[in-house]
């Protein structure tokens, strides 16, 4: 669920959401106001039919049998009764119901509106159980209401009684609602940032292979038009990689005819030392020249990606490095296939495997699974590398003269080759100075699994 949050696609649906339920309960809240509004409208209109006729009824009702009909007709929120006038009660000024009531009734009768208001004028009514309660705003007063006969009447309007159990449900009928505008949130989340994540998934293909096909021109016309521009991108960088690549590769490919016709000609240097001297020369750079066309081939793409058994790969390495006399352990097992191009990861594996036993005598190669990756650690007995040389030795032709020499023939192209090919393939490459003694280098290759 964190993960979830903390991504894009989270943000964005917490954010429609929330922006489509606030204004939903706007909208509701706007929505029960106007309602309220127009009930309190039609109450009072009600309400006053209500009085008018009550008071009109009443003063035909001969005196001895009013008090039989105010009993009955006392139903709802009109009730006219006869009580006995307080001497000194409190009057308002005319107000807009009793000057209506007024107005309908004539001049034959008069009232006296009250300040004493009934108690259920005070009580909150309620709204709705998501939004609080709220006062009665329309017509509720207490008033005085002097009949054609000289009787005292009293009238009350009252507030109308909400229906019973009202607001219990309002949360059951409330979900689906809120239901439906997460499900929409969420198709809306999902169909904006399906490009985004095909436009990130194709920077790990680009990444990883050069050659990858192209993405598809599809979708709105802006998803189509960054799609465009994503293809032309690879284009133009495949264009850059390739015509490096030639280069380099031209350029080594055509010192080895002169190198080979100054090797054959220094056969005829008859001084032993000055022979031995030209020909070591003669013979790093001939070196140099094999590992310049080896970076070459490790930024060439071409080779067809294949699953590969992991454990078979190593195996195979380890045991090719036993042959030619190298001191190689391999322990560990991963039971796991990876996808990549074999002869660039053999390359990768062989020379981080050269270096570790030229620099430090030998290499112990582990190997373990973990979840959905698994690591292979290289580790020698040499003296290691200060921290502050550790990514500098990943640069082309950095040497560190205490350990890599001339004389030893490092060129420092050994681990940029590593680097690039294992960048290649989304393998992490970590070097770091083991506790014991000695350089580890960490190799963490992600699991092929088909049809994910």
């Amino acid at each position: 669920m964190k993960a979830f949050l903390g991504s894009m696609t989270g943000r964005v649906f917490l954010v429609l959401l929330l922006g489509m339920a606030a204004s939903a309960a706007l909208t509701q809240w706007l929505a029960l106001g106007e309602r309220q509004r127009t009930i309190e409208q039609y109450r009072d209109f009600h309400a006053l039919e209500r009085a008018e006729q009550v008071i009109l009824t009443a003063d035909v009702v001969p005196a001895a049998a009013r008090a039989a009909y105010l009993k009955v007709a006392n139903r709802g929120g009109v009730r006219l009764e006869a009580r006995a006038d307080r001497p000194g009660a409190p009057e308002l000024a005319p107000t807009e119901f009793s000057l209506a009531l007024g107005q309908r009734l004539g001049p034959d009768f008069h009232l006296a509106p009250l300040a004493e208001r009934p108690a259920a004028c005070e009580r909150p009514r309620r709204r709705s159980g998501l939004f609080g309660t709220l006062q009665w705003s329309g017509a509720c007063e207490s008033m005085n209401v002097h009949m054609r006969d000289g009787q005292l009447l009293h009238l009350s309007v009252l507030p109308p009684r909400g229906p019973p159990g009202r607001g219990k449900n309002e949360w059951a009928t409330l979900l689906p609602f809120l239901a439906s505008i997460a499900l929409l949130a969420y198709l809306v989340t999902r169909m904006t940032m399906r490009p985004l994540k095909q436009l990130a998934q194709a920077a790990r293909d680009l990444g990883n292979d050069i050659n990858h096909p192209p993405l598809e021109l599809s979708g709105a016309s802006e998803i189509r038009l960054a799609a465009a521009a994503f293809n032309a991108m690879q284009a133009r960088i495949r264009q850059h990689i390739f015509q490096r690549t030639q280069m380099l590769a031209a350029i080594t490919h055509d010192l080895q005819t002169p190198l080979t016709r100054l090797r054959l000609r220094l056969e005829k240097v008859v001084e032993p030392e000055l022979h031995e001297r030209l020909v070591g020369d003669l013979s790093a750079m001939q070196h140099m020249v094999k590992e310049g066309l080896d970076l070459a081939r490790s930024m060439d793409s071409s080779e067809a990606m294949q699953a590969l058994d992991l454990d078979s790969l190593l195996d195979s390495v380890c045991a090719d490095a036993s042959d030619a006399g190298q001191r190689v352990a391999l322990s560990g097992h991963a039971g796991m296939a990876l996808m990549g191009r074999p002869m660039a990861l053999r390359r990768c594996l062989v020379n981080l495997i050269d270096n570790a036993v030229k620099y430090g005598q030998y290499a112990n190669v582990t190997v373990e699974r973990e979840a959905g990756a698994a690591r292979v650690r290289i580790r020698d007995g040499g003296p290691g590398i200060a921290a502050e040389q550790m990514a500098k030795v990943f640069e082309p032709f950095y040497r560190i003269e205490t350990s890599r020499s001339r004389e030893s023939g490092g060129t420092g192209l050994g681990l940029t080759i590593a680097s690039n090919i294992a960048e290649q393939h989304g393998v992490g490459l970590l070097l770091a100075n083991h506790a014991g003694g000695g350089l580890e280098v960490t190799l963490t290759v992600p699991e092929y699994r088909p049809g994910k």
